[in-house]
């Protein structure tokens, strides 16, 4: 017993130690950026679950329990995971913190880590008695959510203009081309904005917390799914954009795609889930489902059983009719041929844990993803249907759909960019011409610093853009590096993109996601504010690096991504 009070002092500690340091060092994170990384207010808490009373744990009455379970599914699930299984955080399962004791998981919870967890006491986000609360709520079995099959989709689609109903040809006078559709991430809404006149075409009410758009092979439809796990079809041929139908697919998610081969243009889309742990197959044209597969199943390496690997992204393959669907817990990339949905044929591919986001090369062969607590891209050769590789890159890394560009020296490249430092990985694509640097870090480049989410050139461009929205220090989430391309020595040009935004008031002023129009010749940046702050658009010359255009307008609630519809469409980045 004196062993174990030494030992949980020594832990209490290091914690207290750790915490201290981070506060001395001023990182600790806003609630903008804890929201963002952790999931914000996850919308499976919002569903009916049962209170599991665990008679080991310290007790707790029925309000106490729904309270703790608001609060962890807000909070918590996005890096513990819906069962705490754990994923970007460490597993939160009763045998851990049981054994770890209410006093210990207190001061866990209310001064964090220097290993990433949130000092959610000291930071303000919670008082001490909700720090109590959940200390004494992870303690009891986690409460298991419902599951979400065809009989649900199906009560949830609606189909507002039946497809025999829309146009033959396109109805309206936009350029469709270079149109971009951005998150208006607290709106639970995207804005159409035209790339030329810089002016709000329409503002559409979709999902919870948009999390991607993603084009038909034609480029009609725009598929976005927020993060409520609603999918809207906005059908771009209409007199004006309009949501010709919607379906809810589970009640969490994050991705949705539609098919590319030649011969199935628009005949499918596809939606994969964070809870339940599934993906489905749909019309394209209506969200009918028509096959639903669940991702449980064993984890790599350890090849142990994982009840909740969530679908974090998915590739359309432009070589086969497959579907490149990305399950994160287990670490497994799930080949998916779409040819004959009654004799589904999938191919699992051993990755690495835990797989998040990523992109194409710039031949469109070779699916490079982030398996970000692992640190390593996996390279998946979607033509043979083969692990290519696993490269080691910086700590977590998060590429968005990542950067392709000729390096000067080593030939086409792919980069990341990264969370966890303020590094940027160059990895060499060209297995032919430049094999030796095939599938391997060629060079290293020194960012701002860590917190970075995307990076993004353009093949017209000579400029490669990396954000930091979720550095700690304002100087470097409210501005962007830029290398040179041809001169990557050099080092980067910090341009003061928060400033040049002109917004008065007080916001955080993150820059976010760097995205091209259709010509290479502009890059966009959302200012992402608080809800209740001004937010706005900013567009710099790429050739020049001035400021050309700010967009403002009250209907600019929080946007993060912009997708534009040409290069989302042919996977321009």
């Amino acid at each position: 017993m004196q062993l174990a009070k030494l030992c949980l002092g020594a832990a209490l500690a290091a914690v207290m130690a750790a915490a201290a340091a981070q506060e001395a060092a001023k990182s600790v994170q806003g609630g903008v950026e804890k929201n963002y990384q952790v999931g914000d207010a996850s919308p499976v808490g919002q569903a009916e679950m049962h209170h599991n009373i665990n008679p080991k744990a310290p007790p707790m009455t029925k309000d106490e329990f729904e309270k703790g379970k608001n609060i962890y599914f807000q909070r918590c699930a996005g890096c513990h995971g819906v069962l705490r299984k754990g994923a970007t955080g460490k597993p939160l399962t009763t045998d851990k913190t049981i054994a770890n004791g209410t006093e210990y998981l207190k001061v866990f919870i209310k001064y964090g880590s220097a290993g990433g967890m949130p000092n959610w006491g000291t930071s303000g986000e919670l008082t001490d008695a909700e720090v109590d609360l959940m200390a004494r709520y992870v303690q009891q079995e986690p409460p298991t959510p419902p599951e979400w099959g065809m009989k649900e989709m199906m009560a949830s689609l609606k189909v507002f203009v039946p497809p025999s109903q829309r146009p033959a040809k396109k109805m309206n006078d936009l350029d469709l081309g270079d149109l971009f559709s951005v998150t208006l991430r607290d709106a639970g809404e995207i804005a159409l904005i035209d790339g030329k006149s810089k002016k709000i075409v329409k503002v559409i009410k979709t999902g919870y917390a948009v999390h991607i758009s993603r084009m038909s092979q034609s480029g009609r439809y725009l598929y976005v799914i927020g993060r409520d796990a609603r999918i809207n079809l906005i059908d771009l041929w209409m007199p004006e954009p309009t949501n010709v139908a919607e379906i809810k697919v589970g009640l969490e998610a994050r991705s949705v795609e539609t098919s590319k081969f030649k011969g199935f243009e628009d005949r499918y889309a596809i939606a994969g889930t964070y809870w339940p742990p599934q993906f489905v197959i749909m019309e394209g044209d209506s969200l009918r489902p028509l096959r639903i597969e669940s991702t449980r199943g064993m984890t790599v390496g350890t090849q142990e059983y994982h009840p909740e690997p969530r679908v974090a992204s998915i590739v359309g393959s432009h070589f086969n009719p497959e579907f490149i669907v990305n399950a994160k817990e287990t670490g497994k990339i799930l080949v998916v041929n779409y040819r004959d949905l009654n004799n589904l044929k999938i191919t699992a591919i051993n990755a690495a844990q835990f797989l998040h986001d990523g992109g194409m090369d710039s031949t469109g062969r070779y699916f490079l993803v982030a398996a970000n607590a692992s640190n390593k891209i996996a390279v998946v050769d979607t033509k043979e249907d083969r692990l290519a590789a696993l490269v080691d890159v910086g700590k977590v890394p998060h590429p968005g759909r990542g950067a392709n560009f000729v390096h000067p020296k080593f030939g086409p490249v792919w980069a990341t960019s990264h969370l966890g430092d303020e590094t940027v990985s160059l990895i060499g694509t060209d297995p032919k011409k430049h094999k030796d640097q095939a599938w391997r870090v060629v060079q290293t480049l020194k960012a701002q610093g860590g917190g970075s989410l995307f990076i993004k050139t353009h093949p017209k461009s000579r400029n490669l853009w990396v954000d930091t929205p979720l550095n700690p220090e304002a100087k470097h989430s409210q501005s962007i590096a830029v290398f040179d391309i041809r001169n990557l020595e050099k080092g980067y040009e910090v341009l003061p993109i928060g400033e040049w935004a002109g917004i008065a008031d007080d916001g955080a002023k993150r820059i976010v996601q760097p995205e091209y129009n259709r010509a290479g010749d502009e890059v966009w940046f959302s200012v992402w504010s608080a809800k209740d702050k001004a937010s706005a658009l900013v567009v710099v010359d790429d050739r020049t690096r001035k400021l050309k255009a700010v967009i403002k307008d009250p209907r600019l609630v929080t946007p993060t991504g912009k997708f534009n519809i040409n290069n989302t469409r042919h996977d321009v980045y």
